[in-house]
């Protein structure tokens, strides 16, 4: 932590320095949301026991800068210690105090003089340190010297105890010289036993091999020609299968949406029961006067009723960015509940408006299969090794048949500007959650 411009020439030792960000970090916790400093709104909301190690860069720097943050965490200082407090004040230093609290408190609360109550502390803390370190040396060297004595005395019993076994080796290895010498005379008979044996195996074998050649030659083209004619079926088949199944999906889907958007379309241009005659619907209009009916406007991406009118479309398909809605709407709980939450919820949507959702979960980094119980109605898919979520989110959308309706929610940018590209619908994931909350 830098303090130019207000009295110190360098940094506050680490020590004051840690203790300065915990006393800010414990205070933070505290402050009511309003008076929160906005570079430390979401260091705020982290757990206690993280908030002084992951945002300590930024919450130094906020002391130094922010006058206002820096005199709330002095106040708690002279709170919890008032006795330490009023003599800072008055411009001494407790002889018993720590020094690391002393200049922290200092810091903090700049009391007259305080630049030199830190650079007190901090000479106090060096030659501590000093201190410690010349303890340290010392029984590093004491502890060296007892091991040296005590490896003296073992290498002195190790020598005796080597030269008692090169002796017993000395004598074993003379009879082993005899052995070696008789097992070398069997080994060359053995040897010469076995060339001969080797020569009629050999012409054995060149006389097989002559005999059987032509024939695994011929077996071996056979069966490559087998496999590569069984590759070729079975390609045929998974491509006719895949085309097929494909196609008909497309086709169904799409016929569903127009069935539905003909029924729509035929239920909005019903006339009403009242005109019996085109006429009369001149004379009405003259009668009511000569208004013209405005448009609705086109709705903004954050508008509350955006979502409500694309679940209204026949036939949509609404897919969802499973841990982009998770963490805006409920980031502080573990993925496995986060994602039993977003089911939970979806069930009552889907029970309401009877449309097709599909939720991608980004799967490369988990080591094995995750069981999620999806309600009816529900497809939940995890994007397999090596891909991500916003990929197959655009895999989904490309599979789709063009004139169906398709909502994305997402509030990744990218990810918006691209299905925007393929036709699809982009909604934002604080839309979705706010309407699961109606539901």
């Amino acid at each position: 932590m830098s303090s130019a411009g207000e009295g110190l020439s360098r940094p506050l030792p680490e020590q004051v320095r840690l203790n300065v960000v915990d006393l800010a970090a414990q205070v933070l916790g505290s402050m009511p949301a309003a008076l929160v400093p906005p570079p430390l709104r979401n260091i705020a909301k982290f757990d206690p026991r993280k908030r002084a190690k992951l945002g300590s860069a930024p919450i130094a720097a906020q002391l130094e800068n922010d006058k206002e943050f820096r005199e709330a965490v002095a106040e708690a200082v002279e709170k919890g210690w008032p006795e330490l407090a009023a003599s800072l004040a008055e411009g001494t230093v407790p002889p018993a105090a720590d020094p690391v609290v002393v200049a922290a408190a200092a810091y903090l609360m700049r009391p007259p003089g305080w630049p030199d109550m830190v650079e007190a502390a901090r000479a106090d803390l060096e030659q501590v340190a000093a201190a410690a370190e010349g303890n340290a040396q010392e029984q590093t060297v004491t502890r060296l010297r007892e091991q040296l004595a005590a490896q003296k005395s073992s290498s002195k019993e190790e020598i005796e105890r080597v030269r008692e076994q090169l002796k017993a080796a000395r004598a074993e290895n003379a009879d082993l010289r005899r052995k070696l010498h008789d097992a070398r005379e069997r080994a060359k008979a053995a040897d010469h036993r076995a060339t001969e044996l080797d020569h009629e195996a050999h012409a054995a074998l060149e006389s097989k091999a002559a005999a059987s050649g032509a024939l695994e030659a011929e077996l071996r083209r056979l069966k490559e020609r087998l496999a590569d004619v069984e590759r070729q079926l079975e390609a045929s088949r998974r491509a006719a299968r895949e085309g097929r199944s494909i196609e008909d999906a497309r086709i169904r889907v799409l016929l569903d949406a127009l069935q539905d958007a003909s029924a729509g379309l035929r239920r909005e241009l019903a006339l009403p029961t009242t005109i019996h005659r085109p006429a009369d619907s001149v004379v009405g209009a003259s009668a009511e006067g000569s208004g013209v009916r405005v448009p609705a406007r086109a709705l903004a991406d954050d508008d509350p009723q955006l979502l409500d009118q694309i679940l209204a479309l026949p036939q949509v398909h609404l897919i969802i960015d499973g841990y982009n809605v998770t963490k805006t709407g409920y980031g502080t709980l573990t993925l496995a509940d986060q994602r039993a939450r977003l089911m939970t919820a979806l069930a009552g949507l889907v029970a309401q408006t009877r449309i097709e959702v599909t939720v991608v979960f980004d799967g490369a980094e988990l080591n094995s299969h995750v069981a999620v119980n999806a309600p009816r109605g529900v497809r939940v898919i995890f994007s397999p090794h090596g891909q991500i979520a916003d990929d197959m989110i655009r895999q989904l959308v490309r599979a789709e048949p063009a004139g169906r309706a398709v909502a994305v929610v997402s509030s990744d940018r990218e990810v918006a500007d691209s299905v925007r590209k393929m036709s699809a619908r982009p909604v934002s994931s604080a839309l979705l959650l706010r309407r699961l909350g109606r539901a």
